[in-house]
């Protein structure tokens, strides 16, 4: 019996050797680990690997990579363009103004009047050539672009530095709806193109946890939503709809992650949070991004992670949160 593993070191699946070699279950010679050693005890010791949260961290950074790069690429090209046109048209103007300094050199040294006609007719056709009026109009524009291009860039740079905050071993009192904001920026490559953003982050007090966990639980809830949507864009062609939320319920924080994909199967619902389970085309999941959600919303914040669903229709996933931290064991009096 020969177990296998994924790139984290998880135990994913175990290989069933007989006397003459590998013994088939059904079509395949591997077994889930689960199957082997009961799915309470496997599904435990996957979620105890403490390498398994750092894996998949880094995992969905990398993954993000390229779309980070794209953000950042984008806006940086149009204020590149803007700056292009920008002294182009500056070159126009300071052609004007050389033509005007020409005529006012002429008048004041008293030139004959027909080296002012010439003059001036040599500053109509440089007005022309230049054409002033769209300069006028499109200059302030262009400037515009590159401020608000800017600000895109430097808005992107602090949302990838909050999100790779070092961790904090204690849980901290934090702006959720702000962290909740930088993690949806980061991964706007991973929705843009498919869906249309809808959020409605209530006012919320600051909320004690570990926000590095919390962003990440967001992150791979809105990854696996992007990838539902995805699944009726590619059939449709029509752009879907991504809701995330926030709301206070008593004393907990209520975190809402809704899409308008295809919604879960029934006969798959009670395994979409077990470690390695996924539907997914190779490439496109690992199956363990819920199962990570879970780990981290119930096992180490102390809230629940739940969802409704309806086939044609999408899936809405919420986040259960205790606002002041994780509730602490009551110690018994001797």
């Amino acid at each position: 019996m020969r177990g296998l593993r994924d790139e984290a070191g998880g135990l994913h699946a175990i290989m069933r050797h007989g006397k003459h070699g590998a013994c088939r279950c059904g079509d395949s010679p591997f077994v889930r680990a689960a199957d082997l050693v009961g799915p309470h005890t496997a599904r435990a010791t996957l979620r105890e690997d403490v390498e398994f949260a750092a894996a998949q961290k880094m995992a969905a950074v990398g993954t993000l990579a390229a779309g980070i790069a794209h953000e950042i690429n984008t806006p940086v090209q149009f204020v590149g363009d803007s700056l292009q046109f920008l002294r182009e048209g500056m070159n126009d103007i300071l052609t004007v103004v050389d033509e005007l300094q020409r005529v006012c050199r002429l008048v004041t040294q008293e030139s004959p009047s027909a080296a002012i006609r010439e003059a001036l007719a040599a500053l109509v056709k440089a007005e022309a050539a230049a054409d002033l009026p769209y300069l006028r109009e499109n200059v302030p524009q262009a400037l515009d672009r590159c401020v608000d291009g800017l600000r895109r860039v430097s808005g992107i740079v602090s949302s990838i530095r909050e999100f790779a905050h070092p961790a904090r071993k204690e849980m901290a009192p934090v702006d959720l709806n702000r962290a909740i904001t930088n993690t949806l920026t980061i991964a706007r490559s991973e929705y843009a193109h498919l869906a249309e953003l809808a959020t409605d982050l209530r006012e919320l007090p600051l909320v004690t946890c570990h926000v590095d966990q919390i962003n990440q639980v967001v992150l791979n809830l809105v990854v696996n939503a992007a990838h539902a949507i995805g699944d009726v864009f590619r059939s449709s062609g029509i752009k879907g709809r991504l809701s995330v939320g926030t709301r206070m319920d008593g004393e907990d924080v209520v975190i809402s992650v809704g899409d308008t994909g295809t919604g879960i199967p029934e006969a798959i619902r009670e395994h979409i949070f077990e470690p390695f389970f996924t539907t997914k085309d190779v490439g496109r999941g690992t199956g363990q991004g819920l199962a990570l959600a879970w780990t981290l919303v119930t096992e180490k914040h102390g809230g629940t992670l739940s969802y409704e669903t309806a086939l044609g229709k999408g899936t809405t996933f919420f986040v259960r949160l205790p606002r002041a931290g994780k509730p602490q064991p009551l110690i018994a009096a001797n």
